[in-house]
């Protein structure tokens, strides 16, 4: 992917193509912060357009507060 100029307004057509294809790359598990820094954009405008274009958001990794199941 092409980095884009920092600071250059994505709107219209060139906005919608680069969703599908964050989006399609994030659905190969692909994270957030590895699509921002390929595409030259900050953490939150490729989560805000991850959001716009309608994709279900994975949970955070690591370690999870809960009871572990007991071994037998």
């Amino acid at each position: 992917m092409a980095e884009l100029a920092k600071g250059v307004r994505v709107s219209g057509a060139e906005r919608d193509t680069l969703a599908a294809t964050l989006k399609a790359r994030y659905d190969k598990g692909e994270s957030i912060r590895a699509l921002a820094q390929s595409s030259g954009r900050s953490y939150g405008f490729v989560h805000r357009l991850l959001i716009e274009s309608g994709q279900a958001l994975r949970g955070r990794g690591g370690a999870t507060r809960g009871t572990r199941a007991k071994d037998t």
